[in-house]
């Protein structure tokens, strides 16, 4: 393949992530119902842009919790390499983790409605970040910073339950909840 092709394809990605970069932003201010138009002003594209790439809402969707699933997987190991400490580390992307959920309930709700697939989504949203968290905890549990008796199904579980219903009610706070459970991981020094 020539270079130009090559840098075809790389650019046809990054326009792509581009868009589910979008998308998921608009879908955590303004829910997965948000008009496409709102995602192609955010992306800086045009609604044909976007329905080339995605032609239904469940396409544009499930290509978003793909996307998350996957910034979410890669993100474990970049910031145990990037952080001063494997607890700090596991804190960064427990927050990215609840950041990720909290978008993905909303997607996960018009997804299992409508979309057979979603039972696949599930368990390849299990089995890309399962084992990057139990990475991450077995790192800090190593490193003395936190209990060594935690699984990762666990923590993981824990922190999307306190994120069910975070935009339900403005007077409920699952980010500040996420960081009372990770503090809580800690051993006392």
């Amino acid at each position: 393949m020539s270079d130009e092709g090559k840098s075809q394809r790389a650019d046809a990605r990054r326009n792509a992530e581009t868009l589910l970069d979008a998308a998921a932003a608009v879908f955590v201010t303004s829910g997965v119902e948000a008009p496409v138009r709102d995602i192609a002003a955010k992306a800086g594209v045009g609604m044909g842009t976007i329905y080339r790439h995605f032609p239904t809402r469940a396409d544009l969707i499930i290509a978003v919790y793909r996307h998350q699933v996957e910034a979410c997987a890669e993100a474990g190991p970049a910031l145990l390499e990037d952080s001063d400490s494997p607890y700090l580390a596991l804190r960064r992307w427990i927050d990215l983790f609840a950041d990720f959920l909290v978008t993905k309930h909303g997607l996960a709700a018009v997804l299992q409605a409508d979309n057979p697939g979603f039972e696949t989504l599930h368990a390849y949203f299990l089995d890309r970040l399962v084992p990057v968290c139990a990475h991450l905890l077995d790192a800090a549990a190593e490193a003395g910073e936190i209990r060594s008796d935690l699984r990762a199904i666990e923590v993981m579980r824990g922190v999307g339950n306190l994120c069910i219903g975070a935009g339900g009610d403005s007077r409920y706070d699952a980010r500040r909840m996420v960081g009372v459970l990770v503090d809580g991981l800690r051993l006392t020094p």
